[in-house]
Parts: structure tokens; sequence; C-alpha cells
């Protein structure tokens, strides 16, 4: 007997070891991997030269049935600077503190052995781009820090108020993708949040009306176009800034993820102006909403409008892209000259 209910005992034991391990089986699918794209460098992966938003969505799947839902887990994965490292490199910052008001922000971009990074593709007419944004979208800042070659540190002067700010570098290593890593830097001083406000596609900045339209909905590449008016005329004497007539930057509300927008057609021979319209190619990769920031150029002055968008919905049929924007340039053939 006493044999017997030993036996029972064990065979209770192992049951109960089973079940824990299925519930931590079925937790560890729910939560997933902490880190669960890996580093290129790390996975001896060869840069991607044609790396986009999409490069790591298409890798093999065990199966088709979670489709959905794996691409629904890219989507997320997709939205660039959300952290200080990825694809082996890491962001820096010299100081993670600053005194608010005008202040050198400076920074360091390592490889995976810890070193500067020296060598980089010009893109955009830079080697780097840095957008320096507190965490609620306000005192938007791009810039173009300065490298000391001997030190590897990058430096720049920024205006802060107090706050938590977000640091966005924007990069191409040499003979590399695109890379854009992110840190937050800390302000102090007494911090008053503002709120992210209602849908806005209306800016008026130094006497120009800038209006943005086009399709929002999420999970869908779009293209947006920005039509830039001084005193109800469309402007036609836009000049190029960092190789294109327009500039857009677009970040998540609440995690600053950062998007690729990319400017479509391109700049006049010498004496030609651009405008009144710019084409900007991206996708919203999930429902939210999203700050812009447009910098465009003219009387050799860099304009910034910034508009507050809604993706949600479902994209509009092929036929609205053709309904955007091309009312407009009629209007401008009868209106503008």
């Amino acid at each position: 007997m006493t044999g017997t209910s030993t036996v029972l005992r064990v065979v209770a034991f192992v049951a109960a070891l089973l079940a824990v391990g299925a519930a931590a089986l079925g937790v560890g699918r729910a939560v997933g991997p902490v880190d669960g794209v890996p580093l290129a460098s790390e996975a001896g992966a060869e840069p991607d030269h044609g790396h986009d938003a999409d490069a790591w969505s298409d890798s093999p799947a065990d199966g088709a049935a979670d489709g959905a839902a794996d691409k629904a887990a890219d989507k997320a994965v997709d939205v660039a600077g959300l952290t200080a490292r990825a694809d082996g490199f890491t962001l820096e910052l010299a100081d993670p503190t600053l005194p608010a008001g005008p202040a050198t922000l400076e920074l360091t971009i390592r490889t995976s052995s810890g070193r500067p990074l020296l060598d980089y593709d010009v893109a955009h007419e830079k080697e780097l781009h840095l957008i320096v944004v507190r965490r609620d979208l306000v005192g938007f800042q791009h810039v173009h820090p300065v490298l000391d070659r001997r030190t590897g540190t990058w430096s720049v002067e920024v205006d802060l108020t107090p706050g938590t700010w977000r640091v966005i570098a924007d990069f191409v290593p040499e003979g590399w993708q695109q890379v854009t890593l992110a840190e937050d830097l800390a302000v102090s001083g007494r911090f008053q949040p503002a709120p992210p406000g209602q849908e806005r596609l209306t800016d008026v900045v130094d006497g120009y009306r800038v209006t943005l339209a086009g399709d929002t909905a999420p999970g869908a590449p779009t293209e947006l176009t920005a039509r830039i008016e001084r005193d109800g005329v469309g402007v036609r004497d836009l000049q190029p800034y960092l190789g294109a007539y327009g500039h857009l930057v677009a970040l998540r509300a609440g995690d600053l993820g950062y998007l690729h927008v990319h400017p479509e057609g391109q700049v006049g021979t010498a004496g030609e102006g651009g405008g009144p319209q710019i084409r900007f190619a991206t996708e919203f990769p999930t429902a939210g909403t999203y700050r812009l920031f447009l910098d465009f150029r003219v009387g050799n002055t860099v304009h910034t409008a910034d508009f507050t968008v809604t993706a949600d919905g479902a994209p509009a049929g092929s036929g609205t892209s053709d309904e955007t924007g091309s009312p407009d340039e009629h209007q401008e053939d009868s209106h503008d000259h």
C-alpha cells in the first residue's frame, strides 16, 4: 500500500511540473523575446544595402497560420528610433543631463567593438541628421552636428527647456544601411507637459500657410502632399534644402517612433524654383497619433511647419490618391500665374 501511494505521489508531482512548464511556455509566447530583432553584426549577416522598413519582416516562418499576427508584430518593430543600440551601433551621449537654455550637446556613435564610428556616407547632403525634441513633441530641432575625427565626438548647439528630451540620430555608416538610434536626455527644471492636441493638417509659419493632404490610414504605403502658400498664392520659389524642396520628419506620439519619409521628385536646375507642392512617400505602421515636422527654405531661410495626424481606419481606394492634389494643380495654373 505504501509503495502504491509513493508512486501516485511521484506521478502527481511530475504532472504538476508539466503543467507549470506549459504555463511558462504560454507566457513566453505571449510576451516574446526581449530582443526579437537580431543585430546584423552579431548574427553574422552581411549589410543589406537595400534595407528598408520591412527588411526583417520576410524571414522564414514556421507556418502561415500566424501570418497576420506576425505582420502586426513586425510593424511594431519596424518603427525606428526606439533604442540607443541597433545593427551593432550604439548612440552614447557625453552627458545624459543638460541645463535648460542654450547648451552644447555632444554624442558618439560606437561600433560593436566599442570604438567611435568615424566613416559615414553622405545622405541628404549630411553625414548625420540629429533630431532633438521633447517627449511631449515640443521644441523640435533638426540640427547637423560637427564631427571631431580625433575623438569621434559629434557636437552641436541646442536650446532646451525643462523635461525629458529625445535625441534621435539618423545616419548611414560607410558601406552600410541607414541606421536610426535614439536616447533620452534629461533637462532640469519645472516641466509642464503639453497635450498632444487634436488632428491639425494646416499650419501658418512666418507668413506661410502650409497644408498637408494624403491618406493616413495605417499599414499601407502612402503619399503625403504639402502645399505652401503666401497671401493665398502658391509659393513657386522654394529653394533646395538637404537635397530636396522639403524635409519631413514624422514621430509617433508616446514612444516617439521615427518614420522614414522620402521626398518624391527631383529638385530643379540652377535658377529654377520649386513648389507650391512637395510630395513625400511614407507609411504609418500602426494606428495612433503622429506629429510631422516640415522644413522648407524660401529666401535663404529655413522655416518649419508642424502637423498632428491621426492614423486610423482602412487605406483609401486607388482613386483617392489621384484626387488628392490634382484639383489644386489645375487651380495653380489658373491662379498662380
